[in-house]
């Protein structure tokens, strides 16, 4: 993996951010831009690729960061730019760019995350349904919803003030999600035709950045773990000296440097980025699980209480386990026969 001297300095002043504020957001994005890393500079953003959306997000795993990265800046953007609508582009994206937080709202309570169905039914402008899972959806600014309307997906702006959003209560503390419900609301249609292909480019982008915030995130409980493993001792010396500890902690020293190569591999150019996002979040997950349960069991039983933030990462792994779609659905995207 390389990065460009402009990515390095990203990632220092997020690292930078996170480590002086607990509720680094605002400052995130005044100072530094985040919300609108890809949105077009004519629109009030930056105009860069996913590799520094990925740079972020990285970080943002690392801290665990509650911030509404990854709904806002990476899902929903990428959802209206995708939609290639000037007028809903002009009056969306700038806001998104400055910090307001915007959401898209997509999947049923099964948490398939199919790009080619939705929880929303669309009649006209009239929308009924109720959708999960949706990234901060009860703190949104912007809304964005998916709907099913006249045989094909439809991306319709709602205002936020007219649904029900009702605050989701999670296992994993540092994720919002919340159910929205929506009950004859009024929406505007954005872009025209099927979203259903631009829907599958979208979910492909929001699961390479959420690979590097799983990666991040594995790398920061490794380091947790093998320095508690130079201070924890039994039998008179500390338990990372001896020599199978040692042989596990190299394995999932490889495991998470291989999880890094999976994500950023993603965004490299001239590759089949749909085939590569689906192994990074296959891969990103099963890494990032694996190392938040060593750090579970050699912690021992510091780890499950509330004063330790062990736990915080197992809970982050599970959690993220579960969103866009599970690990065994996007293999059988590279495999099809493991479907």
């Amino acid at each position: 993996m390389t990065f460009t001297p402009e990515q390095d300095a990203l990632r220092e002043t997020v690292c930078a951010v996170l480590e002086r504020h607990s509720d680094p957001w605002k400052v995130l994005c005044e100072q530094v831009g985040v919300a609108g890393l890809a949105i077009p500079e004519a629109y009030g953003g930056l105009g860069c690729g996913l590799r520094e959306a990925q740079v972020v997000a990285e970080e943002l795993g690392r801290a665990l960061s509650s911030a509404p990265f990854l709904g806002s800046a990476v899902l929903a953007a990428h959802a209206v730019l995708e939609a290639a609508d000037e007028t809903a582009a002009r009056r969306l994206l700038p806001a998104i760019a400055h910090g307001a937080i915007a959401t898209l709202a997509w999947t049923s309570a099964d948490g398939a995350w199919s790009p080619d169905r939705a929880a929303v039914t669309a009649k006209d402008s009239t929308l009924d349904g109720s959708a999960h899972y949706v990234l901060d959806g009860d703190l949104a600014d912007i809304l964005l919803v998916i709907a099913e309307t006249d045989g094909e997906l439809g991306l319709f702006e709602v205002d936020p003030r007219q649904v029900r959003r009702i605050h989701s209560t999670t296992m994993d503390e540092t994720r919002g999600l919340a159910v929205i419900e929506l009950t004859g609301t009024t929406g505007t249609r954005i872009g025209t035709g099927d979203f259903r292909p631009a829907l599958h480019r979208v979910r492909d982008i929001a699961c390479a950045a959420l690979a590097a915030e799983q990666a991040g995130a594995a790398a920061r409980a490794l380091d947790i773990t093998v320095a508690y493993t130079k201070q924890r001792e039994q039998f008179g010396r500390p338990i990372g000296g001896f020599q199978a500890l040692k042989h596990r902690m190299a394995d999932l020293y490889v495991l998470v440097e291989t999880a890094r190569s999976a994500a950023y591999a993603a965004t490299q150019p001239d590759v089949d980025r749909a085939r590569l996002a689906a192994v990074a979040k296959a891969y990103c997950t099963e890494a990032f699980s694996t190392v938040a349960a060593e750090m579970i069991q050699l912690h021992g039983g510091i780890a499950i209480t509330w004063e330790h933030e062990a736990h915080r990462f197992f809970k982050r792994a599970h959690s993220a386990t579960q969103l866009f779609g599970q690990p065994h659905h996007h293999l059988s995207r590279v495999v099809p026969d493991l479907g």
